[in-house]
């Protein structure tokens, strides 16, 4: 009897088990699978239908965004062949222990900096720069840029490369955009920058050009790491009040200092919440001052979509290059002098934002503020 009412029960349990199986495989087949309906609510995919031109445009952001990390991969992809070791070993012997060219000019080539890769890499956001006088070509200049953003793509794109026709608004300057001499140390990497004309920012290096004589320029991105922990749409928020050094150097020079804001440059990324105090923050501080750079947490959009990814977003990026300030050389200036001459650079600096901040900042969050 017990044999019987065992085995009615487990093909009552089986049969309940199988029921209810069919029920949940036919919920399946006309539920949608909720990760993936979430994904496609959220993220933004880019159309079929792109002109040929905006794919370029996409496409060249998306290699300089990564370049780094490409010429890489293809110098460690030449070092798996043995064949060409002895032409490797000395190069990398001579890139990061003979040659001086980051710190004396670069090797700027006109031809590099005004091919069409270029071209299509300001046309993406686009990237432009307003000139509000001429630049005579008969002396030295220091240009300071503001705000840092994440990557400093505005500067790039204006003083890096012709794209924006830089040469072709102030002929007889030659500008180097300076950057962390620990770029240089990259194989291959650092042959593209020497030839866009960027170098060291390194005080040697910052002398060596402007000893040039008329006409030599350097653009420092005054704020650097510490200022692109601050760099969020809608705000500029300047990292200034310390930073000394270049006015030091434009007067040591007698070099004119010319203040450049870029509108829209904090914009092109978005950036994690980390605020003075949080952990974040701190750890980004430490890793600054081990590394001398730090890395900020923020996103962009991918090559596929509008929303998700490390490429920075299409927002209009408008460098103003401001009045130049008359600096008179001094070998051994005062701090009395530096700060004098620091204050009519923020001024020019303010003059700028309060002149332009209703046309290329019109969803701004907040007025430009210097907080260090």
């Amino acid at each position: 009897m017990e044999t019987r009412l065992s085995s009615s029960f487990t093909n009552s349990s089986r049969s309940l088990s199988s029921s209810s199986l069919k029920e949940r495989f036919s919920k399946l087949s006309v539920t949608p699978l909720r990760p993936v309906a979430a994904l496609q609510a959220h993220v933004e995919f880019v159309p079929s239908q792109i002109p040929r031109a905006r794919r370029l445009q996409t496409t060249v952001v998306a290699l300089w965004s990564t370049m780094i990390v490409n010429v890489s991969f293809i110098f460690l992809l030449l070092c798996s062949f043995p064949p060409l070791w002895p032409l490797l070993f000395p190069y990398v012997i001579w890139a990061l222990y003979i040659d001086k060219a980051p710190e004396n000019g670069g090797r700027l080539s006109p031809w590099f900096r005004s091919i069409r890769f270029w071209k299509y890499f300001a046309e993406y956001y686009p990237a432009s720069f307003k000139k509000e006088c001429d630049l005579p070509a008969d002396r030295p200049y220091v240009f300071g840029y503001h705000p840092h953003g994440i990557i400093g793509m505005g500067a790039m794109a204006t003083f890096a490369t012709e794209a924006t026709g830089f040469s072709r608004a102030f002929p007889g300057i030659k500008p180097h955009l300076l950057t962390l001499s620990s770029n240089f140390n990259m194989p291959l990497y650092r042959e593209i920058l020497l030839l866009l004309g960027v170098c060291s920012v390194s005080k040697q290096s910052c002398s060596n050009i402007l000893k040039g004589g008329s006409g030599q320029a350097i653009t420092i991105v005054v704020g650097g790491a510490a200022e692109s922990l601050s760099a969020r749409p809608g705000t500029a928020d300047l990292t200034l009040r310390k930073r000394l050094g270049f006015i030091k150097v434009a007067i040591q020079h007698g070099a004119d200092l010319v203040p450049v804001f870029s509108f829209g440059e904090n914009d092109i990324y978005q950036q994690m919440p980390n605020e003075k105090g949080t952990t974040v923050y701190k750890l980004q501080k430490k890793f600054q001052n081990v590394f001398g750079f730090t890395l900020p947490l923020f996103h962009g959009r991918g090559m596929l979509n509008y929303n998700l990814g490390l490429m920075p977003y299409r927002r209009r990026i408008v460098s103003v290059i401001g009045r130049p300030i008359h600096v008179t050389q001094c070998d051994k200036p005062t701090i009395e002098q530096i700060t004098a001459i620091q204050q009519a650079y923020i001024e020019e600096l303010m003059r700028i934002w309060h002149t332009y901040k209703d046309e290329f900042a019109r969803t701004r969050q907040r007025e430009l503020s210097i907080i260090d």
